[in-house]
């Protein structure tokens, strides 16, 4: 049994509208991180600008992130797929051992969906900082942060929209 998630998006339309018109990650425009002009990222005020090499850096670090989340949903759905062949053979099981064989599928299911989901926001900065939008609020439009992007490189919001989207 396969379950779909689908997002709901609140941006503004300015920068979503730049940003859909990019290649896939690692096939991006510019063609990768040597071809980032980091003059071109935004920073906030009081902030240094980017360097060639914060943005190799943060470059790797997002190609690093694609190549760990793709082996742990292949990992994950190697392990749902064994689940679901154990659950097929449980004659003489108890409801213990049925409920236990349910939580343990539910639990790969859940963490294999929360990986694919890592990766499509991996996959999305990747492509936005080899194109365009990258470190740009997709709610009001200002620069998200060096130092919020540099802790987390997938932000696609600053932290005045982060925080008013959770109290919602």
């Amino acid at each position: 049994m396969t379950t779909a998630r689908h997002k709901t998006s609140t941006t503004t339309g300015r920068v979503a509208a730049t940003s859909r018109n990019h290649t896939p990650a690692g096939s991006g425009a510019r063609g990768g991180a040597e071809s980032v002009d980091p003059a071109e990222l935004p920073v906030r005020p009081g902030e240094d600008p980017w360097t060639a090499a914060e943005v190799a850096e943060l470059h790797a670090e997002l190609h690093d992130e694609l190549e760990r989340l793709r082996a742990e949903i292949e990992a994950a759905e190697a392990a749902i797929t064994g689940l679901m062949r154990d659950s097929n053979d449980g004659a003489g099981d108890d409801q213990v051992d049925a409920g236990t064989k349910n939580i343990n599928r539910e639990s790969e299911l859940a963490l294999a969906n929360n990986a694919r989901d890592s990766l499509a926001q991996a996959e999305r900065a990747l492509a936005r900082l080899e194109g365009v939008g990258f470190g740009v609020c997709e709610s009001c439009g200002q620069a998200v942060g060096k130092a919020r992007l540099q802790a987390f490189p997938r932000a696609t919001l600053c932290v005045s929209c982060k925080s008013k989207q959770e109290r919602r």
